[in-house]
């Protein structure tokens, strides 16, 4: 069994019309939301194997509050180009590389690649996968290659508006 986290970044500024979009940082909003996450999917008993992030550094510092709140080493986590503007096909070419020892992957990125690849585990279609929000998706194979449309299921979608 194999368990994806898919955590779409937590909400980002936009105060500086100048950066690029690799660039924006998190606004307040972002900075109260992801350690809360973090938190919950910690009392959760949320425990990766690996974090994997986009290099956009929104992304990436929604995957160090998480790293924070889950007590994962922050330096440990990966920044993978790929899932930066990633489309669902580009996703699956990602999982497929992960070593099969790793079991529970959380990966930090963006829509809406995200909501799409959430849909085909979806048993009622999620309309969008909120900043800060994580859908976990179990597997039932044993090699990150098997991952495929047809044998994943949802096992929750978090989002900050559930609780604040």
């Amino acid at each position: 069994m194999k368990t994806l986290y898919l955590v779409r970044h937590a909400k980002s500024s936009w105060k500086d019309e100048h950066l690029s979009d690799i660039d924006r940082p998190l606004n307040s909003r972002g900075k109260r939301d992801a350690p809360f996450m973090g938190k919950l999917l910690y009392k959760k008993g949320i425990d990766p194997d690996v974090l994997i992030s986009s290099p956009a550094r929104r992304a990436r510092a929604t995957a160090f509050a998480f790293a924070e709140a889950l007590d994962y080493p922050k330096n440990r986590i990966k920044i993978n180009p790929m899932v930066y503007e990633a489309s669902v096909p580009d996703l699956f070419q990602v999982i497929e590389h992960w070593h099969d020892d790793l079991d529970a992957i959380m990966l930090f990125g963006h829509n809406f690649s995200y909501t799409e690849f959430a849909n085909l585990y979806a048993k009622s279609p999620i309309d969008n996968v909120p900043t800060t929000g994580v859908v976990a998706i179990e597997f039932k194979v044993n090699r990150w290659k098997d991952v495929s449309a047809e044998n994943g299921r949802i096992v929750f979608f978090e989002y900050p508006k559930k609780y604040l």
